[in-house]
């Protein structure tokens, strides 16, 4: 399988899955237009097991390092399988809940709070793993950790105060926007360590399983795609804003349609597989770190591409400029604490 093996080049592949985490959801914006969330998001699932399909048979079949792809997948054990599938289940219902916050409240406020509190409980999430496992713990790099951390939050805290204020003025509630990303943050934050688990230590120090990279995101995206069938039927038949929709409405769609949705899974999960290709020669935190900065890049296309502030209420660009520095600030200091 191809593997990055240069730090710095495995800096840059995690920039682009932060990049392509980010910017994913313009898919489901685009295709909004004409097509509910709860019928994109078959379409999304789809694609992020042909993504990881395409990838395993090309750069996870090519190059000297570790175990072609379809040889690992021959090897997988049982333990690894569950937590990689694991992990693509607890994301899919924090990213199911994620598509209804921007779909109610928009990717400039649903990344921020449910994508920032996903970056922060993965964070710490990562560190007491890192902790209990034995890895050395110094003062200086943990406390900037922790600062970085409670800076982030001062900036999901101002995205709400935003959000608000918006809300008012356009005289619709904001509970429901934000209490969405709220639990959408709180189930993605234990993705990642859960996937971790899955991998073979060859390519992520600490992990526990034997996956490689390309067959631990095809394991992943499987337990995504299988658990659509359960919790989509719900926000379907329960939706979130509008009334309930009917599975038949799903085959009414034209090609273009349906692609925008499968383009939307193949954005999101090249950025995992490039993430993954990289973290053997970075830090699994570091990756995480940057990976999940995805709202740092939701906040520009929201806000300057789809201008979802538009005529908003005096005083709420100066609140977003300062939330957007603020992600700015944390990350690098996060980033930096890691590095150390």
């Amino acid at each position: 399988m191809f593997l990055i093996e240069n730090y710095w080049l495995a800096v840059c592949g995690f920039i682009f899955c932060m990049i392509c985490w980010g910017s994913w959801s313009n898919t489901q914006k685009l295709a909004a237009k004409t097509w509910r969330f709860e019928l994109f998001y078959w379409d999304f699932v789809l694609g992020l097991v042909l993504t990881a399909l395409l990838w395993g048979f090309t750069a996870g079949s090519t190059g000297e390092n570790g175990r072609p792809f379809i040889e690992d997948l021959k090897q997988a054990d049982a333990k690894s399988i569950f937590y990689a599938m694991l992990g693509g289940t607890v994301w899919n219902l924090g990213n199911l809940l994620l598509v209804a916050a921007i779909a109610v409240a928009g990717m400039s406020v649903a990344f921020p709070i449910g994508g920032g509190l996903a970056w922060l409980g993965g964070i710490i999430f990562n560190f007491i793993i890192e902790a209990r496992g034995g890895a050395e713990i110094k003062a200086l790099p943990t406390s900037m950790l922790f600062i970085g951390v409670a800076i982030i939050f001062v900036a999901i805290v101002l995205t709400m105060m935003a959000y608000k204020k918006l809300a008012l003025q356009q005289k619709k509630p904001s509970t429901a926007g934000i209490v969405l990303s709220v639990l959408a943050g709180f189930f993605i934050a234990f993705f990642y360590g859960f996937v971790v688990k899955s991998l073979d230590p060859v390519f992520v120090t600490g992990g526990a399983g034997n996956l490689g990279p390309y067959s631990g995101v095809l394991f992943f995206t499987l337990g995504a795609f299988l658990t659509t069938f359960i919790f989509n039927p719900f926000f379907m038949a329960k939706p979130v804003e509008g009334s309930p929709v009917a599975m038949k409405e799903y085959f009414t769609g034209n090609l273009k349609t349906h692609l925008i949705g499968v383009l939307g899974g193949l954005i999101w999960a090249s950025g995992m597989v490039v993430s993954f290709m990289a973290v053997g020669s970075g830090d699994p935190a570091v990756s995480y770190a940057l990976s999940n900065a995805a709202p740092v890049v939701a906040i520009l296309w929201g806000v300057f591409v789809w201008k979802e502030f538009k005529g908003a209420p005096k005083g709420t660009n100066r609140l977003l400029a300062i939330m957007f520095t603020l992600f700015l600030i944390g990350l690098v200091i996060i980033t930096a604490s890691k590095v150390m």
